[in-house]
Order: structure tokens, then C-alpha cells, then sequence
């Protein structure tokens, strides 16, 4: 099998060009952005971008300039958490204007550019069968768009909330290489934590990201009726990772029905339930977060 390079012309479509470019515009355009944050898990289920959406909120509300990039482009949901779902997104000279939250944070995803709620993501091929070949191609070129063409104008954080996937951390750090940090979310249940562990050593061990921290997701639930709080699974180990790897553990976040039911709706949690527990919970990790980025820069 021939490579790019073995090939003896590439039809005048100048792709190693494009690519070129289009990475000039990427740096350039985040320049005015302090911080880059990735969330991640490697294990779907656990409530990242829940958290990805709460944690911006937090940051809001106190004060900083924040946008968050819903880097799953199948599945996109941070726009509809957010409250900005059917925004209309608007494309000037200086690229694509990204919607705002009610609490100003800018979003960015693909949800905004579907045109109904049973709209799939398709990519062009002969048949969509075959559209496998290029499918991994073609979503770091959409990630790659979205933060090059995306106006973020001048923000302390940008959070990116990964999709489920060990192997979506090292395709950022292609288009990122100077991606500040990452948080990790696991879940109390063996499994969800027999998947971030590998997570855990592809950021520490394999690509050498820095970790903000370790956040437990679904923690305990808090009864509404006699505020006792039981465990939703066995016994964690969660504070054990934490020391194995030697990264803080941001915090433990209880269960609530109203985190989803909020998200349904469009709200975020701790803007409309700022006095529970789990609010609590984000805030203070909204706190390290900014702790981390303050000692290491």
C-alpha cells in the first residue's frame, strides 16, 4: 500500500497545505486563551460532561471567562445542558461566533449546526457503510475547525469535554500540544474505575499531560426526605487511585436528581440549586481547579 508521500501529486487539493493553515490559525486564535482544560474519563456513563458543564458554570460564578468545546461530535450534549440549544450560530470574517449560556459561558458543538433533534451525524462516502475509513480522520478535522474558526475572544478557561475513549486524549494532544491539564471522572463502580485507571496512565505515563485531579462523580445519595447519605455502590477506592497515581482527588460529588433533571431543561445545577451538597461539591472543585492553574503557571 502506497503512502501520501509515495503518491506523485495530490490532485492540486494542497491537503498538507490546508492542515498547515488551518494549525496557524489554531494557535493564533488561542492565544488569548489562558487555560486549556480536557475532561475526561475513557469510561462512557459516568456523568462527564454533567460535570464539564457545572464545573464552567462554577467557574462563571466566579467571575472568570470561560467556554467549553463539546468535543463529542456524535454525540453532542453540552449545548442542550447549557441552555443553548436551536442558538443560532453566526459566521463573520473573523470566524463562527460560538453561543453564549445565561451566565456568558461560550459553547461551541456540533448539536448547534444539526438541524433537528433526530439529525444524525453523517460523513460523506459512497455508502455510509463505508464511511468508517475516514470517520476518526474527519472527527479531528471537525475538532480541529471548532477551535480554529471558533471567535473565543479573550477567556481564562477553555474546558474540552472529551468523549468516552482512552485513545481521545492523545488525538487532542495532536491539535493541542500545550493543553494545560486534564480532569479525570470516574464513577465509584469497579468497573468505571477498572476503565479510568488506563485513562489515568495514558495522561500520566504515556502522552505526560498534567492532571488537575481526580473527580468522583455519583459519590452517595443524599435522601431528600431525611438527609441521611448511603452509598450508591460498594465501597470505593477512588482516594486509593488518587494516591496511587499521586494526583489530588478534587472531590466527591453525591447523587441528585436534579442535576439531570436541571440538564434537561436546559439549566445548570449549581446556578439553580447553588445551596445542595453536590453543588457544594463542584464549587469546591471549581476552587482547586483554579488553585492548580494559579500555582502552575
Amino acid at each position: 500500500m502506497k503512502t501520501y508521500n509515495d503518491l506523485p501529486s495530490d490532485g492540486g487539493s494542497d491537503v498538507a497545505g490546508q492542515v498547515a493553515r488551518q494549525v496557524g490559525r489554531l494557535t493564533k486564535r488561542l492565544q488569548s486563551v489562558s487555560h486549556t482544560v480536557a475532561i475526561m474519563s475513557g469510561k462512557g456513563g459516568v456523568g462527564k460532561s454533567s460535570i464539564t458543564a457545572n464545573l464552567a458554570s462554577a467557574l462563571a460564578l466566579r467571575g472568570k471567562r470561560v467556554g467549553v468545546l463539546d468535543a463529542d461530535i456524535n454525540g453532542p450534549s453540552i449545548a442542550k445542558m447549557m441552555g443553548v440549544r436551536g442558538a443560532s450560530v453566526e459566521y463573520g470574517t473573523e470566524g463562527v461566533t460560538p453561543a453564549t449560556s445565561p451566565l456568558g459561558v461560550k459553547v461551541m458543538s456540533m448539536d448547534l449546526f444539526l438541524k433537528d433533534d433526530d439529525t444524525p451525524v453523517l460523513w460523506e462516502a459512497q455508502t455510509q457503510k463505508d464511511a468508517f475509513t475516514w470517520r476518526g480522520t474527519m472527527e479531528i478535522s471537525a475538532l480541529r475547525e471548532f477551535l480554529s474558526d471558533t471567535e473565543w475572544g479573550s477567556l481564562d478557561y477553555l474546558l474540552i469535554d472529551l468523549p468516552p475513549g482512552t485513545d481521545r486524549l492523545p488525538n487532542l494532544i495532536d491539535l493541542l500540544p500545550n493543553l494545560g491539564g486534564t480532569i479525570v471522572v470516574t464513577i465509584p463502580s469497579g468497573v468505571s474505575q477498572l476503565v479510568v485507571k488506563k485513562s489515568l496512565t495514558m495522561a500520566k505515563e504515556i502522552v505526560n499531560i498534567p492532571i488537575v485531579g481526580l473527580v468522583e462523580n455519583m459519590a452517595a445519595y443524599v435522601c431528600a426526605d431525611c438527609g441521611k447519605t448511603e452509598n450508591l455502590f460498594p465501597a470505593s477506592d477512588t482516594a486509593e487511585m488518587a494516591r496511587r497515581f499521586q494526583i489530588p482527588l478534587l472531590g466527591k460529588i453525591p447523587f441528585d436528581p436534579r442535576i439531570s433533571m436541571a440538564a434537561d431543561n436546559g439549566n445548570t445545577f449549581v446556578e439553580k440549586y447553588p445551596d445542595t451538597s453536590a453543588s457544594h461539591s463542584i464549587s469546591e472543585i471549581a476552587e482547586k481547579t483554579e488553585s492548580f492553574f494559579n500555582h502552575n503557571t
